[in-house]
């Protein structure tokens, strides 16, 4: 999977917050994400991370 930092992802979960957006911070084993809606940092294994994803919303709009 082809994720890059300051891309955002649309889970299929939303955060307790409400938001269902995330931003990356880091990658590596774990993700770093920020939430969108309440700027909470959470790290996330990198598995758990993909298995959860819906869609990446790319900078360049691709």
């Amino acid at each position: 999977m082809d994720i890059r930092v300051g891309e955002r992802l649309l889970m299929k979960k939303k955060h307790p917050c409400g938001a269902d957006t995330f931003t990356v911070l880091r990658i590596g084993m774990d993700f770093r994400l920020r939430c969108d809606g309440c700027g909470r940092e959470v790290m996330v294994p990198r598995s758990k991370a993909e298995k959860s994803l819906k869609k990446v919303i790319r900078a360049d709009g691709e």
